[in-house]
């Protein structure tokens, strides 16, 4: 009864303005005219207390909204003014490479400040013609044979297509069946290798380019062929340099000990491989050596892929082409280096995995892993063992294992 009399009150003193409110559904059109605004007629007013109450929290969630914009705009201007700065640097470098470096390369390349910028990464404008003079030609590949190697590929191609018997008679001595599976694993990988960028895939501006260099390489090395993996290789370098200048560097690149190894799964020394990045292992990461010993993780789990395809499947693009640019400059010791980096990285995580976990996690990395942060944790692996650098221990697991060949003719292969 008091609370009708109350109310009764209340509307007699409601101004013209308020007894048009009083007839209409109630429906704020916002936060601030649920915190602000008076309550509906119908409902008893707000107190004093409250009402000031209600005002200073809309003030604060204003004051708070305003400060984030601020906080945003700051970080926006931060962000703004580091890509601006990182632009800048990548510029200043490109002009230092190609006026200084690059016209003096025999003399320059080996110096300590080319080195220093090396590591910093090579500017995306330089970065091919530094990795053809890093990687060199030792095969001697010219232009004019990789036209021969591809117009073989494209007739092999062609005899195939039409189920003719020519290429049975060539000096590789593989069958038809063994070109077709060769030719398929091309096409089917072709569609696997960068799928995110769209490029390499059927219709892509790409495809034909890879399609092609992959397949004058079968033609060029017919007893190594296609080997999965090989599309990442090929991709990475078709996006740095013409085709026919990839397919120099691409052919002299797989001509390399380590990579020659993997692709031609030489089971013996990618064995002694393994043996010498575990030496290293033990060296740096001994708690997680044992953590993966435990798991029964080898290496061969997560380094076949990363040795094979040189990181390109498995770290974000951008970071790969870096590892690549210090893989130039310091060969197949920056690959296990590299593998030992990413393990320390990741030391913490790794450690609470199983090795389903760890397996996974290897074969795909983080794609917001931050260059710096791995190239930090690279520097911190110490390529040495009892003053043995990575070479010398490797030729001496190699003389090892020639010796115990020597003294056990059944181990020979």
């Amino acid at each position: 009864m008091e609370y009708e009399e109350r109310i009764g009150r209340a509307s007699k003193s409601l101004s013209p303005k308020q007894n048009v409110r009083k007839s209409l559904n109630f429906e704020p059109l916002s936060t601030t005219a649920l915190i602000l605004e008076d309550r509906p007629a119908n409902l008893p007013a707000k107190p004093a207390e409250e009402a000031q109450k209600h005002r200073l929290e809309y003030e604060e969630m204003v004051a708070q909204a305003k400060r984030r914009e601020f906080k945003d705009a700051q970080r926006r201007k931060k962000q703004l003014e580091e890509r601006c700065k990182v632009e800048e640097s990548i510029g200043n470098a490109a002009l230092t490479w190609n006026t200084e470096i690059l016209p003096n390369w025999e003399s320059m390349c080996c110096s300590r400040r080319v080195r220093d910028m090396w590591w910093q990464g090579i500017p995306p404008s330089v970065r091919g013609r530094v990795w053809s003079l890093a990687i060199g030609n030792e095969l001697n590949i010219t232009h004019d044979l990789y036209d021969i190697c591809l117009s073989r590929a494209k007739d092999r191609w062609k005899s195939l297509s039409m189920g003719t018997q020519e290429a049975e008679n060539e000096d590789s001595g593989l069958s038809v069946a063994d070109r077709e599976a060769s030719l398929e694993s091309i096409k089917l990988d072709i569609s696997r290798t960068f799928p995110n960028l769209c490029i390499f895939q059927k219709g892509g501006p790409y495809h034909d380019m890879l399609h092609s260099i992959l397949g004058a390489y079968t033609c060029y090395r017919p007893d190594v062929g296609y080997v999965q993996g090989m599309s990442f290789i090929a991709a990475v370098l078709i996006l740095n340099l013409d085709t026919a200048d990839a397919f120099i560097a691409f052919s002299n690149l797989l001509n390399k000990p380590c990579q020659m190894a993997f692709f031609r799964v030489d089971h013996g020394l990618m064995l002694t491989y393994f043996a010498a990045f575990e030496v290293f292992f033990e060296e740096n990461l001994p708690k997680l050596l044992s953590h993966f010993k435990k798991n029964n993780l080898t290496p061969d789990i997560y380094l076949i892929d990363w040795i094979f395809t040189l990181y390109s499947k498995s770290l974000p693009l951008d970071l790969a082409c870096r590892v690549w640019d210090v893989f130039c400059r310091d060969g197949e010791e920056f690959l296990f280096r590299t593998a030992l980096g990413i393990l320390r990285l990741f030391e913490d995580i790794l450690t609470r995995m199983d090795f389903i976990h760890i397996a996974q996690f290897l074969t795909k990395l983080p794609e917001d892993l931050n260059s710096e942060d791995l190239f930090a944790s690279i520097a911190a692996i110490q390529m040495q063992s009892r003053n043995k650098k990575w070479s010398q221990v490797l030729s001496a697991l190699q003389k090892d294992n020639r010796d115990m060949e020597n003294r056990s003719p059944s181990l020979k292969r």
